[in-house]
């Protein structure tokens, strides 16, 4: 049972204007209805979906007038209006396209007339000068190109016109992206307008036959071809400016090749045009003039890389491959375009054009399949399976079909089934089952490792071809294989997808070879009945996965199978129970009746009526010790095929007694599913009981209500409610004081699915409404969860309360609401950290009360009458204000007072859980729709200035060399000696001597306080608020640094929200926003000076999530200014880390402290769809200060590059945009572990952890030769092939240090990260010779690695050593390494090295 949600079908609808009203009002009839009152009606309908039905009256209207109708003039009027509409309305409005299907219906004689109207509105149209409206004009044209005889009539009669402001709008656009240069929100805008125009271009040139006749156009004067020429050029200018969208270059490639294919003439020799093109060999004497002058930039010998790319895709989408009719110049065409492609995989390696190639691959394999229908002896020769060209797409499947993009490893996919379809072309007639090629693959496939993802998918594809029996007959046992892989998650749907197409194809052949059913036990041996023992005895994971993607696929095959399953399952369930770690027949029972249910295959009341489960046999599931066994059996009796299923009674009786037992279960996972469950079962009652009411309602159904239940629907939903209510009961039952955290999290989640599910819109019946269970008791049992140490605790009372607030507040007196805010006011300057959230989730709460501000406000605050007349104000914002103003004037003095003495500070009053507390009240605004506007600036201001205020006092703390520092916790007088050291350097704007001498603040502390409350300038708050006599006040420096970083904290995020839910416009002028330019300049300046500054990890971490929402703001805002900023910060910090200044303030240790966040956050704001220019530029930046070619004057800003690469080869929001510098960033590693300083060398083993995860992926087991983190060679280097060399080389350097008088007294530092690398690879049986590197060259330097006198690098180099040996190569190189051997008679042998020799035979022969 899947839950979704209804969507509404919302359309625009179209108005006119006051002369068109007019005009209709003229011609419309009130006795009787014409075209003209009926277009009145619908224009003046406001409900889009009406104007609808209204224009589908149209056609059946005109069809019924007479033939001399087409002269009246109403007619014309109408047809003008009509067209006026349509050129209106937007492209994706449905009003738009049933309009122009209404008008396909127009009679004949009609349609001069209606041609007339609508050529002079798309004239109108094409007078458009104003480039930022082009694309209403494009969007017009094209609907008019599209299935729409009117406006394809119109563009006919237009067509020279409609090519003139094609060709000047592409020439427009390209001149205004030129102009707003940086502006990557308009930019963006434009380079889709242009991508419009290239495609209705494209559109007009594919209609040009019929639009004119003959080839008179092709005179080399007429506007048309000038026209065409026009095009072309802008098309070719398009493709190679790689600064425009890759869309816009794709698509011009496409138009490329159509316009050359429209113009070139004679068309057989246009196949070799385009392969002189794609391999460079064009000769400009051979060419059209034309051609030359407009593609000249194409006619050179080195295109680049992503030119040709889209030129192969453009031959291929826009030539005709079918029927042969390019004769042997297609044939060698379609066979360039695979050799450029394929050589262009080994170079284009950008995460876009990796997908671009692998997509423009399948389109190949789609075309070649086309071309060999009706192609040549000689091109089925070539395109079989034996063929080079196959072989090399072999060898692209294999090297891509683990590619971490999921794209790519889809078109991979599909490549490799296009390649078995084209041999099965060229071996048409031959028996495919015992063909050579399809065994040599289906034996190497098999012979590679499980945990190889593409194996699945390609075995699968060859089954379709070869069938499973052949397979089967090479290894029984691979069903059971492939069941073992499913214990992990990641390989479990590409498992579950292959067993699927097995056990089909498996049925099929089956049932066609023979004629009864005597064939099913023979394939439940084979595909069920090692299905039942593992769900009986595996481990957790793999019959969990199993449940989830095995078992469905096998019931929807065979629904037969159910019975067969739990006959055998329940002959044993008795007597095997399971435990807690295995399921048993039980568990097993449950999952398989669960999973049939929830498919349809059964129901409940069936399977209790034929005894194929019992009441007691479900009780026992439910209370398993198994907890999947548990959840397996909810689900059970939760999950049904239908959603309107009605519930039964003992459905009712049974989640009562699984409620008594399980709200208090220690997994989260389990917690989470029970909710799920629940949830889901709720929905049943509530849509099961909207039924139950219609059928109460119409008594004519009562007969079918007989068929479906025994019951009375009354009687049913009574049921409903009385079990609904009891649930609530026990829910808050388990809420008492002091319960434990998995009990309320599971109450409070289920009570929140419970007000979800039962809030309908008021006038239809409900079954249920929690607002009637709630009373003040249980307000204030929810009200108590706020106090939970467990934040996820509050956030779901919070919710629920939200949900109930009218009913809460009702049942909540002023006295009452008045301690709430006292408590909250009181919390939120607690020395406990999480007692200001649970402050900040009681304010949010009350800030909803209407009378909040008479009821507690009142004694705090100055009232404001005018605020309260303004009846406009929303409570939420009134409210919000006075709540922020209040917190704001505490925080004022707090801060007022901690300049005088932070120490007394951080015991007293930590300034954090205010600002806290104001973020969290900012954050519930809906900050596009407030009305007091002025006083909110006012805030921002203040809140601003606090912030820098309060960052200026703690700053010093989380500043320090060594915050960390203040870490003694004894609060003795004797500690204050090793106190006063750090607080000496730490002392901010101290008027007194508590940094001059350290102290333990006891009782007299509040006589210190009352004296300084003399020179208070505003009323103190603070003081009230803590109330009693305060108890002996014992500081610490752990307190203070606490105070310290927490405060930064609050303050980050409190900027970073203003930043966030204030975005700033285009002008700096104060009235046009609520924060100014100038205000978010500075905020910016400060997040730099702290991101930069601090060396507490906590404060410049949090400090980053504030600057992250600023970065993210700055890259949508419209002002050109604030837009550039982070190019420009990101150019002054690279300048500053290349300087080497000695003033310099950055920190060079703690991996550079905020130094990588502060670039992270610049970088990751850069739109996700842009060409990553600021990326690009930094990775430059720093890897050429990571690598030095010349020993540089100081080492710090190679630290610096070198701890920024690591946090940006770590960050997942470069995803793929980071991986062309992988290479680099290996190289630079390797190199910087040969530095003789330690922080470099240090800060290089950082970064080769980080790309060794990037490259791999993360370590998920303790098994050090696990294959599931490692690659082949042939992938590894033809995804890094830079790396090829450099590895090569490295390797020999270290080899060459282990000479034999010095092998014992010098290692090489690289050598273990090279062997690391290399070791990380494996063979596989895929390996062909189509790979232009070859392994072979590694060896000898791997073998005389063997010799290190280091017992881990000689076991390394056993491991390294494997992936580099082919399969046939295997027993010579064990034969030499033997042959390498010293005699026993040999004056000199190392023991080093015979263990080493004997190591890597090892480790080769058991690969």
């Amino acid at each position: 049972m899947v839950l979704k949600k209804k969507k509404e079908i919302q359309v625009d609808a179209f108005f006119l204007d006051h002369q068109q009203l007019e005009k209709l009002q003229r011609f419309s009839k009130a006795e009787e209805q014409n075209l003209a009152s009926l277009l009145l009606h619908c224009a003046q309908l406001n409900n889009g979906i009406q104007q609808i039905q209204c224009i589908k009256k149209i056609m059946p209207l005109v069809e019924k007038m007479g033939q001399n109708s087409a002269c009246d003039p109403m007619v014309k009027a109408c047809l003008d209006i009509l067209g006026q509409t349509y050129f209106s309305l937007g492209a994706k409005n449905p009003l738009k396209k049933v309009l122009a299907s209404s008008l396909n219906g127009l009679p004949e004689r009609f349609m001069t007339l209606a041609v007339q109207s609508f050529v002079c509105c798309l004239r109108e149209e094409l007078k458009t000068t104003d480039v930022y409206l082009y694309r209403k004009v494009l969007d017009n044209l094209a609907s008019c190109m599209e299935d729409f005889s009117l406006g394809r009539a119109s563009v006919k009669n237009l067509f020279e016109e409609v090519l003139q402001f094609l060709q000047k709008s592409l020439l427009d656009i390209q001149e205004e992206n030129r102009k707003n240069h940086g502006n990557h929100v308009v930019q963006t805008q434009l380079m889709h307008d242009l991508l419009i125009a290239i495609k209705v271009s494209m559109m007009l040139v594919q209609k040009l036959q019929e639009n004119i006749q003959g080839s008179l156009w092709k005179h080399h004067e007429s506007f048309v071809w000038q026209s065409m020429c026009s095009l072309l050029k802008s098309s070719t200018n398009f493709l190679m400016d790689a600064a425009l969208l890759q869309t816009v270059q794709t698509t011009s490639g496409l138009a490329v090749i159509l316009f050359t294919k429209t113009m070139y003439e004679p068309a057989e020799e246009l196949p070799s045009l385009v392969s002189d093109l794609l391999l460079g060999s064009i000769k400009h004497t051979d060419m059209p003039a034309w051609f030359v002058s407009n593609c000249g930039t194409l006619c050179v010998e080195e295109c680049p890389d992503s030119v040709l790319l889209f030129l192969c895709h453009g031959a291929l989408a826009m030539l005709e491959w079918k029927n042969g009719s390019m004769g042997e110049n297609g044939e060698k065409l379609l066979l360039d375009i695979a050799s450029v492609l394929l050589s262009l995989s080994s170079e284009l390696k950008e995460s876009s054009m990796a997908t671009s190639l692998s997509r423009i691959l399948a389109i190949w394999t789609n075309s070649a399949q086309a071309a060999l229908v009706s192609g040549s002896p000689n091109l089925k020769i070539k395109l079989n399976g034996n063929s080079d060209i196959i072989g090399k797409l072999l060898e692209y499947i294999y090297t891509h079909w683990e590619h971490p993009l999921d794209a790519v490893r889809h078109q991979t996919k599909l490549i490799f089934k296009n390649l078995l379809q084209i041999h099965r072309t060229t071996i048409t007639g031959s028996n495919e089952k015992s063909d050579p090629f399809f065994a040599r693959l289906i034996k190497h496939l098999l012979s590679l490792e499980w945990h190889v993802k593409g194996k699945y998918a390609s075995l699968g594809c060859l089954v379709e071809c070869v069938g499973t029996e052949n397979i089967l007959q090479l290894d029984r046992t691979i069903p059971v294989q492939i069941l073992d892989v499913m214990n992990d998650q990641s390989l479990a749907p590409y498992a579950s997808d292959l067993l699927e197409t097995m056990f089909t194809n498996h049925k099929v052949h089956f049932t066609l070879s023979f004629q009864e059913s005597s064939w099913i036990d023979q394939w439940h041996d084979i595909w069920v009945s090692p299905l039942l023992v593992i769900l009986c005895e595996g481990n957790h994971d793999q019959t969990t996965y199993i449940i989830d993607y095995y078992l469905p696929k096998l019931l929807k095959c065979s629904p037969d199978s159910l019975s067969y399953m739990i006959r055998i399952l329940q002959a044993s369930a008795d007597a095997n129970l399971g435990s807690r770690g295995t399921r048993g027949a039980l568990g097993a029972l449950m999952a398989c009746l669960r999973t049939a249910r929830a498919h349809g295959h059964l129901e409940l009341s069936t399977m209790m009526s034929n005894g194929l489960v019992s009441t007691e046999c479900i009780k026992q599931g439910l209370v398993h010790q198994h907890n999947q066994v548990c959840i397996d059996a909810l689900g059970l009796l939760c999950e049904t095929h239908r959603s309107t299923e009605i519930v039964s009674m003992e459905e009712m009786q049974l989640i009562q007694f699984f409620m008594m037992y399980n709200l208090n279960s220690q997994s989260p996972s389990v917690r989470q599913q029970i909710g799920s469950l629940l949830r889901k079962l709720f929905c049943r009652i509530q849509e099961s009981s909207q039924v139950l009411y219609k059928l109460e309602q119409n008594k004519t159904k009562q007969e079918l209500l007989e068929n479906s239940t025994k019951r009375h629907p009354l009687g049913i939903l009574q049921q409903y409610k009385d079990f609904m209510s009891s649930v609530c009961d026990r829910l808050f039952e388990v809420l008492f004081p002091g319960s434990s955290h998995p009990t309320r999290f599971s109450a409070l989640t289920i009570l929140g699915s419970v007000a979800e599910t039962f809030s309908v819109p008021k006038g239809q019946a409900q079954v249920f409404q929690l607002d009637q269970e709630i009373d003040s008791t249980r307000v204030w049992t929810l009200i108590q969860c706020f106090a939970s140490t467990f934040e996820e605790v509050k956030v779901l009372a919070f919710g629920l309360l939200m949900k109930l607030r009218d009913v809460a507040f009702n049942l909540q007196d002023s006295e009452n609401l008045d301690l709430l805010f006292q408590a909250a006011i009181d919390l939120s300057t607690s020395t406990k950290p999480y007692d200001c959230v649970t402050a900040s989730y009681l304010l949010n709460f009350l800030v909803h009360h209407k009378g909040l501000q008479h009821i507690c406000l009142g004694k705090w605050l100055e009232h404001n009458s005018q605020m309260d007349e303004n009846t406009s104000v929303s409570t939420l914002e009134k409210n919000t204000l006075a709540v922020i103003k209040l917190l704001l004037v505490n925080v004022e003095e707090e801060i007022f007072q901690a300049k005088k003495s932070l120490l007394q500070a951080a015991a007293s009053f930590p300034m954090y859980g205010r600002v806290h507390c104001i973020t969290g009240a900012l954050q519930q605004l809906p900050f596009n729709n407030l009305t007091l506007v002025a006083e909110w600036k006012e805030m921002v201001a203040r809140l601003i200035l606090m912030s820098y205020k309060l960052s200026a006092v703690v700053s010093p703390v989380v500043q320090s060399s060594s915050p960390e520092g203040l870490i003694p916790m004894d609060s003795d007088s004797e500690s204050a000696g090793r106190l006063q050291m750090i607080l000496h350097e730490i002392q901010p704007q101290d008027t007194n001597d508590y940094f001059i001498q350290a102290k333990i603040l006891k009782e007299h502390c509040k006589v210190e306080s009352e004296k300084l409350a003399d020179h208070r300038p505003m009323d103190n708050i603070c003081t009230e608020m803590r109330g009693k006599e305060r108890q002996t006040c014992d500081v610490t420096a752990q307190m203070v640094l606490v105070c310290c970083w927490r405060s930064m904290k609050e303050v980050s995020l409190l900027l970073g929200t203003l930043c966030k839910l204030l975005p700033s416009r285009a002008t700096s002028e104060p009235s046009d926003g609520l924060i100014t330019v100038e205000q978010v300049k500075n905020i910016g300046d400060y997040f730099k000076h702290h991101l930069l500054q601090s060396r507490h990890r906590g404060a410049f971490e949090l400090a980053y999530a504030g600057f992250v929402q600023l970065t993210e703001m700055l890259s949508r805002c419209n002002s050109e200014s604030l837009r550039k900023m982070p190019a420009q910060w990101l150019s002054g910090v690279l300048e500053e880390i290349k300087s080497c200044d000695p003033s310099s303030t950055l920190c060079a240790t703690r991996r550079s402290a905020g130094i990588p966040f502060y670039i992270q956050a610049l970088l990751a704001s850069e739109p996700k769809k842009s060409k990553t220019d600021l990326l690009k530029m930094t990775m430059k930046e720093l890897i050429s200060l990571a690598a030095p070619l010349n020993e540089p004057p100081s080492v710090i800003p190679q630290v610096h590059a070198l701890n920024i690469l690591r946090a940006l080869f770590r960050d997942t929001r470069l995803g793929e945009n980071i991986m062309p510098y992988v290479a680099d960033g290996i190289q630079v590693a390797i190199l910087g572990f040969t530095s003789p300083v330690w922080a470099v060398r240090n800060s290089s083993t950082l970064l080769f952890s980080a790309l060794i995860t990037r490259i791999f992926g993360v370590k998920r087991g303790k098994d050090e030769n696990s294959k599931k983190n490692r690659m082949t060679g042939r992938e590894f280097f033809s995804r890094f092939p830079s790396l090829y060399p450099f590895l090569l080389k490295q390797l020999e350097v270290v080899t060459n240090t282990l000479n034999s008088e010095a092998e014992e007294l010098k290692i090489h530092p690289s050598l273990f990260l090279l062997l690391l690398i290399l070791g990380r690879l494996y063979p596989s049986p895929m390996d062909g010779t189509y790979s232009a590197l070859s392994m072979a060259p590694f060896v000898p330097f791997i073998i005389r690695c063997g010799h290190s006198p280091v017992y881990r690098s000689r076991e390394m180099s056993g491991q390294a050593l494997v992936p580099f040996v082919m399969v046939n190569e295997v027993p010579h190189t064990v034969l030499s390494l033997l042959e390498g051997l010293p005699d026993s008679t040999s004056p000199c042998i190392r023991q080093n090295n015979i263990h080493g020799t004997l190591l890597q035979c090892s480790y080769v022969v058991k690969a």
